[in-house]
């Protein structure tokens, strides 16, 4: 599983936001995390989209979190920041993901399997507000 600068810049972008009383703008949090401000915009704009923030218009504007850190979980930021569920390979979610058709006699599929239901237990349980504690 390779987590991209998205779920990485997402993580950082929310510890900020959670740590504010008042909504806070791309412009402030791209120089604070020295971060581009346009890709951040895409990255906040996803979260927005799935609930984790709130997004204010206008001169007042900016984000703020929609939920509490402790409700707040790695597994779906990552998949609102990458666009996508985060899987060890492509198969390791289910085997109708083969790509090369050997998903009925492959050796290492159910290993694969097992570490992903692992790694989506551990993302699962992991929040915000752990991080923010660490």
């Amino acid at each position: 599983m390779l987590l991209t600068k998205a779920s990485e810049y997402a993580l950082l972008s929310l510890i900020v936001i959670s740590k504010e009383k008042k909504p806070i703008d791309v412009d402030t949090l791209s120089k604070k995390l020295d971060i581009s401000k346009s890709f951040l915009a895409k990255i906040l704009q996803n979260l927005a989209r799935g609930n984790i923030l709130i997004s204010y218009k206008g001169a007042q504007g900016g984000f703020r979190l929609n939920k509490s850190p402790k409700d707040i979980f790695l597994k779906k930021i990552i998949e609102l920041a990458e666009k996508k569920a985060p899987t060890v390979f492509e198969c390791s979610l289910a085997k109708e993901l083969c790509k090369n058709n050997k998903a009925d006699t492959c050796q290492i599929w159910p290993f694969l399997n097992n570490l992903q239901i692992k790694i989506d237990d551990f993302l699962n349980n992991i929040s915000l507000k752990d991080i923010t504690e660490e």
